[in-house]
């Protein structure tokens, strides 16, 4: 009868007796009447390729003894995965090591793992070498049918389209679409649009803005070289001025919604204008990192005073009342 043909129940009997009497086929006496011995055994005997096999090892040698366990082991056609020793185990006179070695193959067929050898060691010159029994594993492929023949790739499933579910994805996607629209327009309108008008003022504007001015050009910033914050304070005095003035938000806009703002305040081109180069040189300072020297800012300031004067409100001349005329007699 061929090895081909004998049935695996006959196999699996003789590797379990092989396993029962590997230890008498590795027995070598020790001088002490303790006979050093190593069994294996294995979770099963048939993986599938490239799947994990665990082997339990278990050494029975003299207390006085430790197994010496090497960093490689010569496994071919398997491949050692990894090797994990537990504690020794007291047993009557001796002892027991347990391990747990985990291999793999990648080929297929009845294949064979061999036998290999440990060494036991006092630590001086006492040793003795035990070996193990070869097992034998059947390896086998997967993704055959009942006739052995390797399945066809199915194609990818068709999903059926039905439009009652994607009905409430269109209507959020139509209704984040219109919240992104009411969002982009409110940014571009300004806060002025969406807001009421700031409070009325206390006092007017242009004194509260002349005042700042005249203590920011006592101050002792630019001696200091701290242009970026003489620029920030000019800034806000003059938007907290146009703020007062003109009843718009300008503290928190960005210069280009300002300039929008006092154009729908009615302020005329020309100011406008004015009001854009002043904004933009701090902002240069503010976010671009630019350090003029002393005497620029110093006209820039110039220029705010200049720009409060010229667009402060004035209110009207009371009109003189009329002559009144004598009566005749």
């Amino acid at each position: 009868m061929t090895r081909g043909s004998v049935p695996r129940a006959w196999r699996t009997a003789v590797v379990g007796a092989g396993l029962a009497l590997s230890g008498l086929a590795a027995a070598v006496e020790d001088g002490r009447g303790q006979t050093p011995r190593v069994t294996i055994e294995a979770d099963t005997t048939e993986i599938h390729v490239g799947d994990p096999l665990s082997l339990r090892l278990s050494v029975e040698h003299p207390a006085d003894l430790s197994v010496r366990w090497p960093d490689s082991l010569p496994l071919g056609p398997f491949e050692a995965l990894v090797l994990e020793v537990g504690k020794p185990v007291a047993e009557g006179a001796g002892a027991r090591t347990p391990a747990v070695l985990r291999v793999t193959a990648f080929e297929l067929g009845e294949l064979e793992l061999p036998s290999f050898d440990l060494e036991l060691s006092d630590g001086a010159e006492r040793r003795v070498t035990v070996s193990t029994d070869p097992v034998e594993i059947g390896v086998t492929t997967i993704g055959l049918d009942e006739g052995g023949d390797i399945r066809d790739v199915k194609g990818p499933r068709a999903m059926a389209l039905n439009w009652l579910l994607l009905w409430p994805w269109i209507l959020l996607a139509l209704a984040l679409a219109g919240l992104g629209y009411w969002w982009f327009r409110r940014r571009r309108a300004g806060p002025d649009v969406d807001r009421a008008v700031p409070p009325e003022p206390e006092r007017p504007p242009h004194e509260v803005a002349l005042e700042a001015l005249d203590l920011l050009a006592a101050s002792p910033l630019l001696e200091r070289g701290e242009i970026k914050r003489y620029h920030i304070a000019m800034s806000r005095i003059l938007r907290a001025y146009l703020e007062g003035r003109y009843r718009i938000w300008a503290l928190e806009m960005i210069t280009p919604d300002v300039i929008s703002s006092l154009g729908r305040a009615g302020v005329d081109p020309a100011t406008r204008t004015d009001f854009q180069r002043f904004l933009e040189a701090c902002d240069l300072v503010k976010f671009a990192k630019q350090r003029p020297d002393a005497g620029t800012c110093r006209r820039t300031l110039a220029d705010a005073r200049e720009l409060v004067e010229r667009t402060k409100f004035v209110p009207p001349a009371a009109a003189e009342p009329e002559p009144v005329e004598a009566a005749v007699p």
